[in-house]
């Protein structure tokens, strides 16, 4: 469906500028969703192209009125659909920043708790032969509690942001609308065919 090149250029040919679109989407044409197996293909190739340059969609379609009029919307719906798309990430990396505050707040807590449990088994109970299984017990459990926040502020948050930035990106590409003649086929272009749902 699509190819790509040094400069990233992201190129896609279709039959009908419609089969880049949810075809059961009821919102008009600049609102409408991506196609899953559109999306999916842009979104692939991105990944794959240099981030220090800005993209470009290269929209091959037929060369008729009834494509060439609703290409016309064509821009404002892919940068429409990729910055929504992007704002709903962001929503997600809010979303996990949130649980990963409220679970550093109960894992701190409970980290405070068991070291004071830690101290209080060390001093009263001194002389009981598994004292330092027990205050080995507590500490492991306060930094257990601590994993869960610190694996999300280490490590989750990084590919959603990623992701987040990718869709940015894709969302300001500027969008070049190529016409072709029926049985032409583009330099680089490959068809697109929706499947039946």
């Amino acid at each position: 469906m699509i190819s790509k090149n040094a400069e990233n250029v992201i190129e896609i040919r279709v039959d009908e500028i419609e089969q880049l679109f949810h075809t059961l989407d009821p919102f008009p044409f600049r609102e409408k969703d991506l196609d899953r197996e559109a999306e999916e293909y842009i979104v692939g190739w991105a990944r794959e192209m240099p981030a220090d340059r800005p993209f470009r969609i290269a929209v091959h379609f037929p060369d008729d009125e009834a494509q060439t009029d609703l290409a016309r919307d064509l821009p404002e719906a892919l940068g429409k659909y990729f910055a929504g798309r992007a704002a709903v990430i962001q929503g997600d990396l809010n979303e996990l920043f949130r649980i990963g505050r409220r679970s550093l707040s109960i894992g701190v807590a409970i980290l405070i708790a068991c070291l004071l449990a830690s101290n209080l088994a060390s001093g009263f109970l001194a002389d009981v032969p598994f004292r330092r299984m027990l205050e080995e017990s507590f500490l492991i459990l306060g930094w257990v509690a601590n994993w869960r926040p610190l694996e999300i502020f280490l490590y989750d948050w990084w590919p959603i942001a990623r992701r987040r930035d990718l869709y940015r990106r894709l969302s300001a590409a500027a969008v070049e609308k190529k016409l072709y003649h029926p049985g032409e086929a583009p330099e680089r272009a490959v068809s697109h065919s929706n499947k039946a749902p």
